[in-house]
């Protein structure tokens, strides 16, 4: 038996791995999708930041550990701030991966899809609900770091349906949530990290390592 003969079980049996790997795991997901959600992001902690600085104040009077009163107008502004970046990064989201499906020929809704989303949603709707009662108790300090915290737990638990990267992270993001609750004064910076910066050195890292 010659040595390319030896091969082929090997060969097959890599193929048939291979094959397995793309059927459980969401494998279109877009490097870009995350560049643009971290751009995003930091434009949004940027209005923020000059929105409250317009009010004559900065986000550490927002983070005190003693709840203040603030308006439902300046909360209302900041909602739709968050909003308008979410809205804005899921449509990169959808897009990127969609056009990255298309390109290789894979289908971007499956069983694999909906076992995805339904990890990763589940955190996020918890840890929604979450924030809404920190703000409901006026614990403005708390929000951000627990956003961080709970966004990163979706990634990470649903990060087993698709690319390894996305549970790496997750763990950085409740890390970084970790320290912006001790650090709460900063919780805008550390936020900005979390879902800007990270979100862009990881969406290029799977970029160049997947697409190019």
């Amino acid at each position: 038996m010659t040595e390319n003969n030896q091969n082929e079980p090997l060969k097959d049996i890599a193929y048939i791995k291979d094959m397995m790997e793309r059927s459980s795991r969401f494998i279109s997901l877009s490097g870009l999708s995350g560049v643009c959600a971290g751009v995003f992001a930091l434009i949004g902690a940027g209005v923020a930041y000059k929105v409250m600085d317009s009010w004559g104040a900065n986000y550490s009077e927002y983070a005190n550990r003693i709840p203040i009163y603030v308006d439902g107008y300046r909360l209302l502004v900041l909602a739709m701030i968050a909003l308008t970046v979410l809205i804005a990064s899921l449509g990169a989201g959808v897009f990127f991966t969609a056009r990255r499906a298309k390109s290789a020929g894979l289908k971007i809704w499956d069983k694999t899809t909906e076992r995805l989303l339904i990890n990763l949603f589940l955190p996020l709707a918890v840890g929604g609900m979450f924030c809404l009662i920190l703000l409901f108790h006026q614990l403005f300090g708390l929000v951000a770091p627990c956003t961080l915290i709970f966004y990163g737990m979706a990634l990470f638990i649903a990060g087993k349906f698709t690319l390894k990267e996305v549970r790496y992270l997750g763990v950085s993001e409740m890390a970084l949530g970790l320290i912006g609750a001790l650090f709460m004064e900063h919780g805008l910076l550390i936020w900005a990290m979390g879902f800007g910066v990270l979100h862009i050195f990881y969406g290029a890292l799977m970029y160049f390592k997947y697409e190019r």
